[in-house]
C-alpha cells in the first residue's frame, strides 16, 4: 500500500478505498466547482459513478446526462465519457471500476500525492498539466484520453 490514499488531479481529490486488489477499485472523488475529467475510454475496465453531493454533467458517447445526489451513472464498457462538476460548489461521488487496476495505476501515477484523507484542495499550480505525458501514461495503462 502506498504512503497516501489521496491524490489531486484536474481539480479533483481522489481518495482510494480499494485499489483493485479485491477485483475492483473504489475511489471517493471530491470535485472543485468547474473541475472536469477529460473525455476518456477504457475497454475492459467497467465504471459506475454514484453521486453523493453536487451536480455533474456527464457526456457519454456524445449524449449529455445531468446527475445529482442519489443518481447512479453506469458507463457502458469502452464508451467515451467525460465528467464535469457544474454545481456552484464542490461535489462528491463514489467511482467504482471493475477490475479497476487501470484506474488505480493511473490516479496514483499521474495524481499529485496528498496527505492521507486530505479534504482541502492544494493551491493552484503555476505549471499546467503535462498533457502529452498524461495521454502517453494513460495509453500505456490501457486507457485512451480523447482530445
Amino acid at each position: 500500500m502506498s504512503e497516501t490514499d489521496t491524490y489531486h488531479l484536474f481539480g479533483n481529490l481522489i481518495r482510494f478505498h480499494a485499489r483493485g486488489e479485491m477485483g475492483y477499485c473504489l475511489v471517493e472523488v471530491t470535485s472543485a466547482a468547474g473541475a472536469a475529467i477529460p473525455p476518456n475510454s477504457h475497454p475492459g475496465d467497467n465504471e459506475v459513478f454514484c453521486i453523493l453531493e453536487g451536480t455533474y454533467a456527464f457526456m457519454i458517447e456524445g449524449e449529455e446526462r445531468i446527475a445529482r445526489p442519489g443518481d447512479v451513472v453506469p458507463i457502458p464498457n469502452g464508451a467515451i465519457h467525460a465528467v464535469k462538476n457544474i454545481g456552484e460548489g464542490s461535489g462528491r461521488m463514489f467511482v467504482f471500476n471493475v477490475p479497476g487496476k487501470i484506474h488505480a495505476a493511473f490516479f496514483a501515477s499521474m495524481g499529485q500525492p496528498m496527505p492521507r484523507g486530505a479534504r482541502d484542495f492544494p493551491p493552484p499550480s503555476d505549471t499546467p498539466p503535462d498533457i502529452p505525458k498524461l495521454i502517453q501514461q494513460a495509453k500505456e495503462l490501457g486507457m485512451t484520453i480523447h482530445h
